[in-house]
């Protein structure tokens, strides 16, 4: 694009589109040309979305609507999002490198039916239930309710913004909340759009606020802002922990969802092709720029010469090049930090005593020259206690592990900080039940890989996140529970604090 195309996308705040004087230029991963600005805001911008998000939810326009009204514009903004499918793959693509393939299929074509998924969530979750009746007296009644909390925080990472986004916007505004989220400065593009979207569909002026910028300004006053009660996060562990801290203060609600180095457990009576093909996918998609992805293989030893042929020869038919090209395969990583850092792992790792089986660097061609161009590597001979096993690289680097017993699995694939995600391959079910049982993930799949249905709640073990997002789990994220108890007899004689109060009379 020339400069004189390059559109600007002002934030949204209270209903407003704002420009700002600072501008994050958005730029092609692939090429590294200027594609889009966006508005960067930072604490003062912060601080009016939370103020307008704080109004919308005491008006009550969007937190005293009722669940059908909350779940037919949630609706309509789905049913919008898929008319605008290939808009908002454009912008995706643009801003971060995926493929036209991953965009349609994944990144942007899941957001319309997680959409409709919180809708039907939002139409039928039990806001309020009686408690049993055996537990309290017959002539009183305790009803729990579950509230919005007021104004919620979002914090987007960069390699699924609007998806991610979602899964924190989409509960939260099912349970009736107003929302600020921060998509990352430097994927802001497709969440500003959804959220025109969500304008044009009868959203209410500032319950859906966006604010891109810097983490270290607008994340971390929006983390800390006293007048947010619950911060959603999606992002590197290291970030969470600040997250973390800088809630503390206020005692806020977090949602974690933060890094991975999950394991692929191949069986000694695995289905080969099936298994390769499958690891490939679960470390690959998206360059590997994905938390759950399973960047550590654990292979029998008796198995692993000829496994290891197989990935590599499957490896070497990975198509690289121009993301808007549906046969592409992988496109570049996200920007010129995230490509140094990957070249470091890969040094680190030969310095550790690991040998590269294929891949292991920067691919060759003219098309490669400029952006952030990573070849898919595969790096065998290594141990589980190297930086390349034990650290989370974000990159399309599959570290492959042998081991002997199942039991030596199951200890190599739990000795990690993290525990997001996992998968087993086998051709005996009951096996892998089995094994699955002794994993510490959130998600464990057997015979398969990056299974997120947003039926069922996805987090993590350990640091790899705080709660659950996705499922029925998700709108208990995003409300208080209250338990109103209603004494229905009158009389003083039997309430409990007769017995203090006895001789009151005296």
């Amino acid at each position: 694009m020339t400069a004189t195309t390059v559109r600007n996308f002002p934030m949204l705040i209270g209903g407003k589109w704002v420009e700002s004087d600072r501008l994050l230029e958005i730029r092609d991963p692939q090429n590294d040309e200027l594609v889009a600005t966006a508005a960067s805001g930072g604490a003062e911008q912060v601080d009016a979305a939370v103020e307008a998000a704080k109004a919308s939810f005491k008006s009550g326009s969007w937190s005293r609507a009722t669940q059908a009204e909350r779940a037919s514009v949630l609706r309509a903004i789905s049913e919008k999002v898929g008319d605008r499918l290939d808009e908002l793959v454009e912008l995706e693509i643009m801003a971060n490198g995926a493929t036209v393939r991953q965009a349609t299929g994944f990144h942007i074509g899941y957001v319309a039916p997680h959409l409709e998924y919180f809708a039907e969530l939002a139409d039928k979750y039990q806001f309020e239930r009686p408690a049993p009746r055996a537990t309290f007296p017959s002539l009183a009644q305790s009803t729990v309710r579950k509230e919005p909390i007021g104004v919620v925080g979002a914090i987007a990472p960069w390699n699924f913004p609007l998806l991610l986004g979602l899964w924190k916007m989409g509960p939260a505004l099912a349970a009736g909340n107003s929302v600020v989220i921060k998509p990352d400065e430097k994927t802001p593009l497709s969440t500003l759009e959804f959220a025109r979207i969500a304008e044009e569909c009868g959203l209410p002026a500032g319950v859906l606020n966006v604010v891109p910028g810097p983490g270290v300004e607008a994340g971390a006053r929006l983390a800390s802002h006293p007048d947010v009660g619950k911060i959603g996060f999606t992002g590197s562990t290291e970030v969470g922990r600040e997250i973390m801290r800088l809630a503390s203060g206020t005692v806020k609600k977090v949602t974690l969802e933060l890094g991975g180095k999950s394991p692929s457990i191949v069986l000694d009576d695995a289905d080969i092709e099936t298994a390769v093909d499958g690891v490939l996918y679960g470390c690959f998609l998206y360059s590997g720029q994905i938390c759950e992805s399973g960047t550590r293989l654990l292979v029998p030893e008796s198995l692993h010469d000829e496994f290891v042929e197989r990935l590599v020869e499957r490896t070497k038919t990975i198509t690289l090049g121009d993301t808007r090209d549906w046969e592409t395969d992988l496109g570049p990583v996200i920007s010129a930090k995230q490509h140094r850092r990957i070249l470091n792992y890969l040094k680190i790792g030969a310095e550790e005593g690991a040998t590269v089986a294929t891949g292991g660097g920067v691919p060759k061609g003219e098309q490669f020259e400029r952006g952030h161009w990573i070849e898919p590597t595969i790096l065998t001979d290594v141990r589980n206690d190297m930086r390349v096993a034990q650290e989370e690289i974000f990159g399309p680097v599959l570290s492959v592990i042998k081991y002997t017993s199942e039991k030596e699995a199951i200890e190599i694939a739990n000795d990690t900080t993290y525990g997001l995600a996992s998968s087993i391959w086998s051709g005996d079910n009951e096996r892998a039940l089995a094994m699955a049982n002794e994993i510490e993930a959130g998600s464990v799949w057997i015979n398969d890989s990056h299974q997120i249905n947003c039926q069922v709640p996805f987090g993590g073990y350990k640091q790899s996140g705080l709660g659950r997002e996705l499922g029925p789990d998700a709108l208990d994220e995003y409300t208080e529970t209250k338990n109103v108890h209603l004494d229905l007899s009158g009389r003083r004689d039997r309430r409990p604090y007769d017995v203090l109060l006895s001789h009151a009379d005296d």
